[in-house]
């Protein structure tokens, strides 16, 4: 939802100003709420727009920006249709925010542009929303191999309103030893794929989906968004893997990531933010610098984020359940966030095919993203997520 509030001069006729407003915002193609100027629920809704609608209005908003800060931590923006000096009175609100290291912007142009930028900046500012005040757990720790992939938590919870929760292993074995297995929920759910299935993978589903089961718990328990998990740890607890849950609650909204590593389930927090999926969690395996292309490969993927799919085992066990997913070719974004949220690196290119060997991770993509330096020079860590379409430009807002 976008809601419009105004700055109007005492000195301006205000039913002159009352048809240019009219005029102005009916001609956006926008929905909007006009709030005018009572600014009591500032911050509320998705988008806020401060609708300057003439000049003279500077010495109007600066009383109104301490309530304005402590409302909303998004950017001010200042709309205007330029008639009535209003560009005039934005340039010197919005320098005045810049002198008091506040961020802003002013939204001025043709209807065409002021729509395509709200339009833009509303998916921003949801996405913003989306994320803050939520609680993302670490389930165990990260794996041991992972060690560039902790998370500075105070960092987190500035830049990207998150709050990470501790949840000690014993906590989920607990709740998967209570949890009865329950081999008709589990057929139903994994549907036709797992009447093809070995008789191996057949044997682990039901186990498969006793993890799910308490996973789900432990979610609500804490009032979780999402998690990552510590998930080799099951091999040697359950005999089973994590892949078929992690699947399985990514695609009902619940991000879910491998290994204990943080900074790959916040790039995943960020996905779902932007897009509505949790994006694909990858290793990149092979990298050819000829071409740009980059193998990437894991036993588990979002199944609303795959055209088709069929169980294998996990690969580095041979055991448990792992996904093999088809995405769809075409546009996709590659993307990671750093352990304090400080540094991300984020590129479009294109999905080329899938492929299945033997000796990887079971679901194998391959992508051209425009370049491999980053890869080999200057990596955030070894995991990155794979979003369906191009949505750099949304990152990059979101994360400036």
């Amino acid at each position: 939802m976008i809601s419009i509030y105004t700055l109007t001069s005492a000195l301006h006729d205000e039913k002159a100003v009352s048809a240019v407003t009219e005029e102005f915002l009916g001609g956006l193609g926008i929905e909007y709420d006009l709030k005018g100027e009572d600014y009591s629920d500032y911050g509320s809704s998705d988008l806020d727009l401060i609708y300057v609608r003439t000049g003279g209005t500077e010495g109007v908003f600066k009383p109104l920006l301490p309530k304005i800060k402590r409302a909303s931590s998004q950017p001010i923006y200042l709309l205007t249709s330029g008639k009535s000096n209003s560009l005039a009175a934005s340039l010197e609100i919005l320098s005045y925010l810049r002198s008091n290291n506040l961020k802003g912007e002013i939204i001025h142009g043709s209807p065409r542009q002021i729509k395509e930028r709200v339009t833009f900046l509303l998916a921003v500012e949801k996405a913003r929303k989306e994320l803050s005040g939520k609680r993302y757990g670490v389930v165990g720790a990260p794996s041991d191999w992972l060690i560039a992939s902790g998370a500075d938590y105070d960092a987190v919870k500035s830049r990207l309103g998150i709050e990470l929760v501790d949840i000690p292993m014993e906590e989920l074995l607990s709740e998967i030893e209570s949890t009865s297995p329950d081999s008709l929920s589990a057929r139903i759910a994994c549907g036709e794929p797992l009447y093809d299935a070995s008789p191996e993978v057949k044997e682990a589903v039901p186990g498969a989906y006793r993890i799910y089961t308490a996973l789900k718990s432990i979610v609500k328990r804490h009032s979780l968004s999402g998690f990552t998990l510590r998930c080799f740890d099951l091999l040697s607890a359950v005999r089973n893997t994590g892949c078929l849950a992690l699947s399985l609650l990514n695609s009902e909204g619940i991000v879910a990531g491998c290994e204990g590593d943080v900074p790959a389930m916040l790039s995943m927090a960020i996905s779902k933010a932007v897009t509505g999926v949790s994006g694909f969690q990858a290793n990149p395996a092979y990298i050819d610098t000829e071409s740009g292309e980059i193998l990437l490969a894991h036993c588990t993927i979002p199944l609303n984020m795959v055209k088709r799919y069929s169980f294998d085992t996990h690969f580095e066990s041979g055991i448990g359940v792992g996904i093999h997913g088809h995405m769809q070719e075409g546009d996709v974004t590659l993307f990671k966030i750093s352990s304090d949220a400080g540094r991300y690196f984020v590129a479009e290119g294109t999905l080329l095919r899938n492929q299945y060997k033997g000796d990887l991770c079971r679901t194998q993509i391959v992508v051209n993203v425009g370049q491999t330096e980053y890869f080999l020079k200057n990596p955030i860590g070894n995991h990155h997520i794979v979003i369906p379409g191009h949505v750099r430009t949304v990152i990059e807002a979101l994360l400036a």
